[in-house]
């Protein structure tokens, strides 16, 4: 995980440098744009795009992968990565370091959204570098993420994680979420939905909360929705399906990813750890989610990444989602 706060507070040093910039991006027509779901691109191929849950009848669309997941192989080959990604049965795709200037790995939105159908691909939610504008409060970046993100036909705009310097205190985190309100009213004038993503630092006391109690209490659950990390939230001791219950409906967003039995720091593909699975796709209807997305931070000495990403997607396939 440092691996990843390292890459993210480096992203917020170049997005700040952009905050105040010019827009790079023309709009355009969300209604057009934003898909929702891999269904409509699939539409009159007959491919098998949605998968009902039988326990709670719960239905969840496609499932999907966080393209982090694949950092390490992603930037040099764009185009093949994402092939593979759909070869191993993936029909959702969740973005991350979205650049102004250079877009998704090179890409801008528009050749982004032509890579993913030509794969018959789509990508419902983004995660975007929002530490500058919880320091500034300038809205020009987060404008920026709504016309990638409408480009591209995603449905949430997701803050993925927050520098420490931006969430060491109760009123720290208040603030953060008042500036997630902010944010969530221009996705919401956009088609759009604001997501939060966790890790475990969320889960730290002050007094007698959290600052995910905080959040959770201080956004607007008409205009924020939550992307749960199960994993880090199983980290952190807490209950998956406890939080569902406490807070039924907000979860609108899985990340899936399993516990190394031998070394609980890191992952490991979904049905080999230690979580129980089974249990917390039982309670989906409760969660109220609607996306699931495979993210793998890790993989074992000699594991082909394709093949480690593909033994995931069919034991949620076959197995969670059966």
């Amino acid at each position: 995980m440092n691996n990843r706060r390292s890459f993210l507070q480096k992203l917020g040093l170049l997005s700040a440098g952009v905050a105040f910039a010019p827009s790079l991006l023309t709009s355009c027509d969300s209604s057009n744009q934003n898909t929702g779901s891999a269904a409509s691109t699939a539409e009159g191929t007959g491919a098998d795009t949605t998968t009902t849950s039988g326990a709670g009848n719960a239905r969840i669309s496609d499932i999907g992968i966080q393209l982090y997941t694949l950092r390490e192989l992603l930037p040099n080959d764009v185009k093949g990565v994402i092939g593979k990604v759909a070869q191993a049965g993936y029909q959702d795709v969740e973005t991350y370091g979205y650049d102004v200037a250079k877009g998704y790995w090179g890409l801008q939105p528009k050749a982004f959204k032509e890579l993913l159908q030509a794969s018959n691909l789509v990508s419902t939610s983004g995660h975007y570098e929002f530490g500058q504008y919880m320091k500034d409060g300038n809205t020009d970046i987060v404008k920026r993420y709504i016309d990638a993100g409408n480009i591209v036909g995603q449905k949430y705009i997701t803050v993925p994680y927050l520098g420490e310097e931006l969430r060491n205190s109760a009123d720290a985190y208040k603030n953060i979420a008042e500036k997630i309100n902010k944010a969530a009213e221009l996705c919401k004038a956009s088609n759009l939905k604001l997501a939060y993503h966790n890790h475990d630092f969320e889960f730290k006391q002050y007094g007698d909360t959290t600052g995910y109690d905080i959040l959770l209490k201080e956004t607007d659950p008409a205009l924020v929705s939550f992307e749960a990390d199960l994993f880090w939230m199983e980290k952190a001791g807490r209950k998956p399906v406890e939080m569902f219950n406490q807070h039924k409906g907000r979860f609108v967003m899985w990340h899936v990813k399993d516990m190394d039995k031998a070394k609980p720091d890191l992952n490991t593909e979904i049905g080999s750890g230690t979580m129980d699975y089974k249990a917390i796709f039982a309670q989906a209807q409760t969660s109220g989610v609607d996306r699931i997305f495979v993210e793998q931070e890790n993989f074992a000495a000699g594991m082909d990444p394709f093949q480690s990403i593909k033994q995931s997607r069919d034991y949620v396939k076959n197995t969670l989602l059966a």
